[in-house]
């Protein structure tokens, strides 16, 4: 395993695919809400799930799937043509809040992960291109909100990834000069957002992507978030 051998300031955590288990989490609720959009209709619910990329038949999402890295905007703008006529504010309002209520499985305990970061004097945030909302829902329901610095969605006014504008923005709100901040995620959004802002880009397999899919915008691959605090070392 690669070791950092850099001063670390600040850690900003992607959501999804990172501090949760993507398939563990989004699976199953992803069947219950294309069920519930095609309102019991199989021929659009498996429409639906082609378009985003679903397989119906293992609840898992295909690696190519346009859910995994995108914004809430860009599904609704996908999905909406094949749905009964409605606004997409409509849309994304009704995806957001049943979003906020998918129970989230942690892919590695977070809050002592979180608490020894703090420990260590690090400033921590989120950026998520998840709506706001729903992401301080997750993390308040995983009882960690308050351990982070600086939480961001992509209507959070920064943008989204792989532009860097949260980055930017939680290095800005902590102070700190990027270089000396670390971004970790689950997928080339993430790590080219950490290209582009000047930080340590850290993939976790936690998500979708495979390690051959990631190494290369990398600077280091782990298996998860639970193997940050060997590779910032003791």
């Amino acid at each position: 395993m690669a070791m950092h051998v850099g001063p670390v300031n600040g850690i900003l955590f992607d959501k999804d695919g990172t501090l949760f288990d993507f398939h563990a989490t989004w699976g199953a609720w992803s069947a219950g809400f294309l069920e519930a959009e095609a309102g019991g209709d199989p021929v659009l619910k498996a429409e639906l799930a082609e378009i985003i990329g679903y397989d119906l038949d293992q609840m898992r999402f295909r690696p190519e799937s346009v859910v995994i890295a995108n914004t809430a905007e860009v599904v609704a703008d996908l999905i909406l043509p094949v749905l009964p006529p409605q606004s997409k504010a409509v849309l994304i309002d009704r995806m957001n809040a049943r979003a906020a209520t998918a129970p989230q499985i942690e892919a590695a305990p977070l809050r002592p992960l979180l608490e020894g970061f703090r420990a260590r004097g690090l400033c921590l945030g989120v950026a998520t291109n998840d709506a706001e909302a729903p992401a301080r829902a997750h993390l308040g329901t995983a009882g960690v909100t308050g351990l982070f610095d600086f939480i961001a969605g992509f209507d959070s006014g920064h943008g989204a990834k792989p532009a860097p504008g949260q980055l930017l923005a939680f290095a800005n709100a902590c102070d700190l000069d990027p270089q000396t901040c670390v971004m970790v995620g689950d997928s080339l959004h993430d790590l080219h957002a950490a290209r582009a802002a000047g930080m340590l880009a850290v993939a976790v397999l936690t998500g979708v992507a495979t390690h051959d899919d990631l190494a290369e915008a990398a600077d280091v691959v782990l298996p998860s978030i639970a193997d940050l605090p060997n590779w910032l070392g003791h």
